[in-house]
């Protein structure tokens, strides 16, 4: 039986996912798109957990004006993020509340 092994992208560095080879050619370009779309997520879902930790940084060290110019590009992301369907629109908007709430609550 053919097979074809994908290096995963997440978590660990030397884990593999092994994906059993298509027989038609239809199902052969839908593991390819599946492959692209795949790692473009998970590249998407890096930069907006790297966008929000940098924010969380800027708010714990109590750079306020810095975070206060960065919260703009945060909702960006997160509505972004919440248009593709990379998260649900109901976690964006609470991310968005929380993020917001803890910059208030640092100011103050």
């Amino acid at each position: 039986m053919d097979y074809y092994i994908l290096k995963s992208l997440t978590l660990k560095a030397r884990s593999y996912i092994i994906l059993y080879m298509p027989n038609t050619k239809t199902a052969k370009k839908a593991l390819r798109q599946n492959i692209r779309r795949r790692q473009k997520n998970s590249k998407d879902k890096k930069e907006l957990k790297e966008t929000i930790k940098k924010f969380k940084k800027m708010v714990t060290a109590g750079e306020k004006d810095k975070a206060k110019e960065q919260l703009p590009t945060v909702y960006k992301k997160l509505d972004k993020s919440a248009k593709i369907k990379l998260i649900k629109k109901n976690k964006a908007s609470r991310l968005k509340a929380r993020l917001t709430k803890s910059l208030e609550q640092k100011t103050a």
